[in-house]
C-alpha cells in the first residue's frame, strides 16, 4: 500500500540517505551490564545522570552496583528536571565541566538522557548556550566533533532518546520548546531493559507511548529524503534525512507493536508482555525518527508545552505546570493527519493499518479521517485529554500557539505538506476538542 512513487528523485534532491544509530542491547536484566560496558569503553570516572525520583529506585541502584563491581568511579547528578529547561541544561553542563569525567551514563527517561547529552556536549565543546541550538531560535552551529562515550539506559517506553542525536528543552524566556541536534550526540551504547517499565505510572506510560507512536507515524509520513536538497558535502547531510527505506522498516514495526500493546500496557501494570513490547517499540521508533525525522505534531507540541499555564497532569511532579511532551504531541496529531493525508494518502492509510485500524474499502480521500479516528480511539482507551482545551487552551490562544510553532524550522520543513502560520492556527483550532 506504500506510495510507489514516494522515493522518485526530484531535481536537486538527495539520492542518498545516512543511518546513524547507537549500539544497542535489549533484554530483561541488561542494566547489570552497564559497569562492564563502561570498563570496555575504557572509562574510569563517569557522570551518572538520573532524576530525584529514580535515584531512590532499585533499577538505579542496580546500575550503581554494576559500576562499582566493575571498578568504575562515578558521581551522581540527580538534579535533572522533568521537561528540562535551558537553565537546567546549563546547570548540568557546569557539573560535567567541573567533574572532569571521561564518560557519561544516563539512567532515566528522555529528560534524563537529553540532559546528559547536553552536559556531555558543553563539557566537551564549550560554547555560548545558544550556539548549537536549532536555528532560527539559536545559532544552529554544527557540533565540531565527537563527544565522550555515553551509555544511555532508558526507563520509559517512548522517547527513543537512547538512539537519537537530539536533546529537547524548554526555552523559558521564549516560552517554547526547541532542541539541539547532531549525530555526535547519539549515545555510544543503549542498554534497553524492559524491567524498567514495571514501575511506570499509567499517565507516564501513556505519554511516552504516544510519543513513540508519533515518532513512528511522523517519520513514516514525512517528506522523503529525495525531496530534500542535496548537501554541498556529505558531512553536511542533516541528521533528519526525511523518510527513507530504512526508517520505514523500523517505523512500521513500531506502529504495529504500539497498536497492539499500548492500551494493554497502560491498563494493566502487571502486563509484563505489553510493557516489555512497548519498551522495544519505543526504541524502534527512536531509531526510525532519529534518521527520518518528525514533522508537524512535534513542531506544534513545542508551543503547547512552552505556553502552558496551569495544567498539572496526574503521575508527574506537581511543583510546576506542564504538558508532558508525549501528551503535547499527540493532542495535535489527529488534526494534523487530516491536513497532511492528501500529500500521500497511501502512507497515512498504511500507518493507520499498522496501528490496528480497519482500512478495507477506504479510499484515498478517507486517509486522514481513518488515521485520526484510530488515534482518538487509543486516546480514549488510555483516558487521555480530549484535546487542547482539556489542558487549558482556547481559541484566544491560536495566534500565540502558531507563533510558537512556526519557527521550528527543522520540523516544519519535514512536513509532507507545507504549513503556513495561518494553517497552523487552524490545525490548533482543530485540535481543541476531539470528543
Amino acid at each position: 500500500m506504500t506510495c510507489c512513487h514516494y522515493y522518485m528523485l526530484e531535481e536537486g534532491g538527495d539520492a542518498a540517505f545516512s543511518i546513524n544509530v547507537s549500539q544497542l542491547t535489549f533484554g530483561p536484566g541488561c542494566i547489570a551490564e552497564v559497569g562492564d560496558r563502561a570498563r570496555e569503553l575504557g572509562l574510569k570516572r563517569v557522570a551518572l545522570f538520573t532524576d530525584g525520583r529514580l535515584a531512590g529506585l532499585p533499577f538505579f541502584a542496580a546500575a550503581r552496583q554494576s559500576l562499582r563491581d566493575a571498578g568504575v568511579d562515578h558521581a551522581v547528578y540527580s538534579d535533572v528536571e522533568v521537561e528540562p529547561t535551558d537553565a537546567s541544561f546549563q546547570a548540568a553542563a557546569r557539573f560535567a565541566q567541573e567533574g572532569r569525567f571521561d564518560g557519561f551514563v544516563s539512567v532515566g527517561g528522555g529528560s534524563v538522557i537529553d540532559t546528559c547529552k547536553a552536559a556531555n556536549l558543553f563539557a566537551t565543546h564549550p560554547a555560548d548556550f545558544t550556539a548549537y541550538v536549532n536555528a532560527p531560535i539559536g545559532a544552529g552551529q554544527p557540533v565540531p566533533g565527537p563527544l565522550k562515550p555515553h551509555i544511555a539506559c532508558p526507563t520509559t517506553s517512548g522517547t527513543g532518546s537512547e538512539t537519537t542525536g537530539v536533546a529537547v528543552f524548554d526555552f523559558v524566556a521564549k516560552k517554547l520548546k526547541t532542541g539541539i541536534a547532531s549525530k555526535h550526540m547519539i549515545p555510544t551504547l543503549a542498554l534497553v531493559d524492559p524491567d524498567a517499565a514495571a514501575t511506570l505510572p499509567g499517565t507516564v506510560l501513556a505519554a511516552s507511548g504516544f510519543d513513540a507512536l508519533s515518532h513512528a507515524l511522523e517519520c513514516y509520513t514525512c517528506r522523503p529524503h529525495t525531496m530534500r536538497a542535496k548537501p554541498d558535502r556529505a558531512s553536511a547531510r542533516p541528521l533528519y534525512n526525511g523518510a527513507n527505506p530504512w526508517s520505514d522498516i523500523a517505523a512500521r514495526e513500531a506502529l504495529r507493536l504500539i497498536g497492539r500493546y499500548l492500551v494493554r500496557a497502560v491498563s494493566d501494570a502487571a502486563d509484563v508482555e505489553a510493557r516489555g513490547q512497548m519498551m522495544y517499540a519505543g526504541t524502534l521508533a527512536g531509531m526510525a525518527f532519529g534518521n527520518g525525522g518528525c514533522h508537524l505534531p512535534h513542531g506544534m507540541s513545542y508551543a503547547v508545552a512552552g505556553l502552558v499555564r496551569d495544567f498539572r497532569p496526574a503521575d508527574y511532579p506537581q511543583a510546576h505546570p506542564m504538558v508532558p511532551h508525549g501528551m503535547a504531541v499527540i493532542l495535535n496529531a489527529p488534526s494534523v493527519y487530516r491536513f497532511t493525508a492528501s500529500a500521500c494518502p497511501e502512507r497515512h492509510l498504511e500507518g493507520a493499518e499498522c496501528l490496528g485500524a480497519d482500512v478495507r474499502g477506504a479510499a484515498p480521500d478517507d486517509a486522514g479521517t481513518v488515521v485520526a479516528e484510530r488515534i482518538i480511539e487509543m486516546m480514549k482507551a488510555t483516558r487521555f485529554p480530549a484535546g487542547l482545551a482539556a489542558v487549558g487552551y482556547g481559541d484566544a490562544d491560536l495566534g500565540a500557539l502558531a507563533d510558537g510553532a512556526f519557527p521550528q524550522k527543522r520540523l516544519m520543513d519535514n512536513s509532507p505538506r507545507p504549513a503556513s502560520k495561518e494553517d497552523l492556527a487552524e490545525l490548533f483550532r482543530g485540535a481543541m476538542q476531539y470528543w
